[in-house]
């Protein structure tokens, strides 16, 4: 699946409840779960790590959703443009 594709997805599943709630407390739900991310970077249980890190991308596409990015043209910053050495 595309990026593009998954934040589609989560766009037509629950995008009216995500723009109704709005940036300010998207935002947080995003934080609560980079917290979960953490937490769970920090043992050894690998499919723990690998739902955490999904929820993480999940609410960054709900955040990119509310906020009319499309993920995949904002990350061309890093892919078209012939980046040397570090950002």
């Amino acid at each position: 699946m595309e990026i593009s594709e998954f934040q589609k997805f989560i766009d037509d599943k629950y995008g009216r409840r995500d723009r109704d709630r709005g940036t300010p407390a998207t935002f947080m739900w995003f934080i609560e779960e980079i917290g979960e991310l953490a937490t769970a970077l920090s043992g050894e249980d690998i499919e723990n790590k690998n739902e955490e890190f999904a929820d993480v991308f999940a609410w960054m596409c709900t955040l990119a959703n509310i906020n009319d990015i499309d993920i995949e043209t904002a990350c061309e910053k890093y892919t078209k443009n012939n980046i040397e050495g570090f950002k």
